[in-house]
C-alpha cells in the first residue's frame, strides 16, 4: 500500500466530514426560516406548540453541528505521512481479514478495487489495533487476523 492510497483515503474522510457539516448547516437554516414563518403565523396554542417542535429539532441540530465541528478539529489532528512500525493515528493497516485506517468512523471506502474501512481508535477494532506491530495477531468477533503492513 502507498502513501498515494493514504492521501486518497483522508480526503475522502475530510470529504465526510465536510459534507456532514455542510448539511447540517442547510437544515438548520431551513429550520430558522420555518421559525420566522411560523413566528408570522397565527397565534395561539397549535401556534407555539408548532415553534416549540421547531425549536427542539434546531437544537437538536446544533448539537449534531457542534459534534461535526469537533470530528473536523480531531480529523485535522490526523498525521497524513506516519511511519511508525506500531498502529497509530494516522495508520493505514493491511491485515489478513480487513484494511484499516485509523482516522475517523466513517466506514467502509472503496478505492483502487479494495475496500478500506475508516475507523476511530476508540472502536473496539481501534482498541484492539492500537499499539500492535507487523505480524502481531488479533482477534475480533471470534475471528483471528494477522497485521500484514502498517503504512
Amino acid at each position: 500500500m502507498d502513501i498515494c492510497l493514504k492521501e486518497q483515503l483522508y480526503a475522502h474522510c475530510l470529504n465526510y466530514v465536510e459534507e456532514r457539516l455542510s448539511r447540517l448547516q442547510k437544515n438548520i437554516g431551513t429550520l430558522q426560516e420555518a421559525l420566522t414563518s411560523e413566528t408570522k403565523s397565527s397565534a395561539g396554542d397549535k401556534h407555539e406548540t408548532g415553534r416549540a417542535m421547531i425549536q427542539l429539532e434546531r437544537e437538536k441540530l446544533g448539537q449534531q453541528l457542534a459534534e461535526a465541528q469537533n470530528l473536523k478539529e480531531v480529523f485535522r489532528k490526523i498525521p497524513l505521512k506516519t511511519t511508525a512500525n506500531t498502529i497509530s493515528l494516522g495508520s493505514l493497516v493491511q491485515t489478513t481479514g480487513l484494511h484499516y485506517y485509523l482516522s475517523i468512523s466513517v466506514g467502509e471506502i472503496k478505492l483502487q478495487g479494495q475496500t478500506f474501512y475508516a475507523i476511530a481508535p476508540n472502536t473496539p477494532i481501534g482498541k484492539l489495533l492500537m499499539g500492535k506491530t507487523k505480524g502481531d495477531a488479533v482477534i475480533f468477533n471470534k475471528k483471528e487476523f494477522t497485521i500484514l503492513t502498517i503504512n
